[in-house]
């Protein structure tokens, strides 16, 4: 999450339950970004335990993929609208209908059409090239559908924070311009994408649907576990005595103020290919575009104040929604000019194509620090300017790799690294070091990223122009009817509760919609109750107590 964070303080190891506020202490993002973090756990935890893997509401199953042709020439998949559930996280595809406006022409005030309005979807669905955070592109080759049947349609699945930079509606106005933004919003992207048979090493037009789940369940097992670790440490650089009046003498951090640093994986690959960026701020300045004329940038502000503004040679990333949905890597830039009066910023180079030229997609600068002065802090390590890649930094496996500050970060040997998974590191000047676990003996210990966390599920098989079977699970309410005691008494104990099928198991003979499969609740109607339960109830009848 690029927000401006004090650190991440939850761990599910911990198995907190909530976070209790005290009477007269200071209040931290921390605390209440826990608590949230913790309600979210516990919520998704339980539906990944009811429901499975994946699964959508009997009634309302959402994703239901229908190929068919779609503009220039090219194939398109019809997304059904309704819900699914993705290892707990609810996924939504129900288009929204447009609201309806004051009509401008005065014969819509009689009751004919406004030529004017935009006609609101009539199924209210998704399309493979309209899906709202998928942004495809159909002038690139690789955001096309498969040529080549078959081929597998998938969910994939993440989430992603959104500022006031991205959605400006989240910034209260009457705070004024001169103030910061307040909270910032997490939000789940969903992907429908195609997946060519060969990746799964499936044989055969249509294999068995059982098949498919395991092939896809191995493939995606693969794809969501990262990879790569690291692990991060403080150390008293060698020109530790040049600023003593700035911190203490002892400190291995030797920063003036307090700082959550983000290392992100820039592009993704093996050491040779790979790169990474860094951030004392956790990448949380940021700046919106107003206007893109070449290589100079105009921007809505320069930054609240010297430490959160732009300086020349900073590193900057031109984001927009499209690009940050889309996980990509494009170049860095370097600020080479920064006209102050005009709000502007000359780059080394223009955007890469495709990025920061829609006003829709909310363009933005992100600023980095592993290159330039920052705030006007001397970055005496570390910089290696000349060994930049891209405008990012080449990662470099088994040493101990200098940030700044006596903060250094240490690539395990023989990982693989992909686009946007992230590491954070607080640093404290109270302590003089980082906040990093540690072994018994003070070793740091190395850690997998924080994110992204990805998370898949299978939607359906296509195989030819008419063959696409569902490969969807729909799960049945839990919810029956009130028994009346008598007919309790009287229902024959045929076993326990949901005997007829385990849970997470397809249920073909449920009656399910649109011929998709079943996940079992685990409770049957006319047994709702536990064999426990029903056997004490029985002897309460009988004897009118219980041993």
């Amino acid at each position: 999450m690029h927000a401006d964070l004090s650190r991440i303080t939850y761990r599910p190891e911990r198995h907190y339950s909530a976070v209790v506020a005290q009477q007269g202490r200071v209040q931290l993002d921390a605390d209440a970004n826990e608590q949230t973090a913790i309600q979210l756990f516990q919520a998704r935890t339980l539906a990944a335990d009811l429901i499975g893997r994946h699964g959508g509401p009997q009634g309302a199953t959402g994703f239901h993929i229908e190929l068919r042709g779609g503009p220039h020439e090219l194939d398109d998949l019809v997304i059904g609208g309704g819900r699914y559930y993705v290892d707990g996280i609810l996924c939504d595809a129900t288009r929204p209908r447009p609201g309806t406006p004051v009509p401008t022409n005065p014969a819509a005030a009689e009751g004919e059409a406004d030529p004017e309005a935009d006609a609101p979807p009539a199924d209210g669905t998704w399309t493979y090239w309209s899906q709202p955070d998928a942004f495809r592109d159909p002038e690139r080759p690789g955001d096309r559908l498969p040529t080549r049947f078959p081929y597998l349609v998938y969910l994939k699945v993440w989430e992603r924070l959104v500022t006031a930079a991205e959605d400006p509606a989240l910034r209260e106005v009457a705070l004024g311009a001169a103030l910061p933004d307040t909270a910032a919003r997490t939000k789940v992207v969903w992907q429908v994408l195609p997946l060519p048979a060969s990746e799964l090493g499936l044989d055969g037009d249509n294999p068995p649907a059982e098949e498919i789940h395991t092939a896809f369940a191995d493939w995606s097992r693969r794809a969501a576990t990262p990879d790569c670790r690291l692990a991060a440490r403080s150390r008293r650089p060698d020109h530790g005595d040049d600023d003593p009046c700035l911190v203490a003498p002892e400190a291995r951090y030797r920063g003036p103020e307090n700082q959550l640093y983000r290392v992100e994986v820039h592009e993704g690959g093996t050491a040779g290919d790979a790169t990474f960026k860094w951030s004392r701020e956790n990448a949380s300045p940021t700046f919106p575009v107003d206007v893109l004329d070449g290589t100079w940038v105009e921007l809505a502000s320069l930054g609240g104040d010297d430490a959160l503004s732009l300086h020349v040679g900073d590193r900057v990333e031109f984001v927009d929604t499209a690009y940050s949905s889309r996980g990509e890597a494009a170049p860095l830039l370097r600020v080479e000019e920064v006209d102050l009066p005009g709000r502007r910023v000359r780059l080394s180079d223009e955007p890469a194509p495709g990025v920061g030229r829609r006003p829709e997609l909310h363009p933005f600068l992100r600023r980095w620090d592993h290159q330039g002065p920052g705030h006007h802090r001397t970055v005496r390590r570390g910089e290696r300017a000349d060994r930049l890649r891209h405008g990012a930094v080449p990662v470099e496996e088994g040493e101990w790799l200098p940030l700044e500050d006596g903060v250094e970060v240490y690539f395990e040997s023989g990982g693989g690294y992909r686009t946007g998974d992230f590491w954070l590191i607080p640093a404290r000047t109270a302590t003089g070091g980082v906040e990093w676990p540690t072994d018994p003996a003070r070793r740091p210990l190395l850690r997998h990223p924080l994110g992204v966390l990805v998370h898949h599920a299978p939607l359906a098989w296509v195989h030819g122009e008419e063959a696409v079977p569902d490969l969807r699970y729909v799960f049945r309410p839990l919810a029956t009817t009130v028994q009346a005691a008598d007919d309790a008494a009287a229902a024959p104990a045929d076993g326990p509760a949901g005997a007829e099928a385990p849970s997470g198991t397809p249920d073909q003979g449920s009656g399910a919609d649109d011929g998709v499969g079943t996940l079992s609740t685990g409770a049957d109607a006319a047994h709702p109750r536990s064999q426990t339960t029903e056997e004490a109830e029985a002897q309460v009848d009988e004897t009118g107590s219980v041993d």
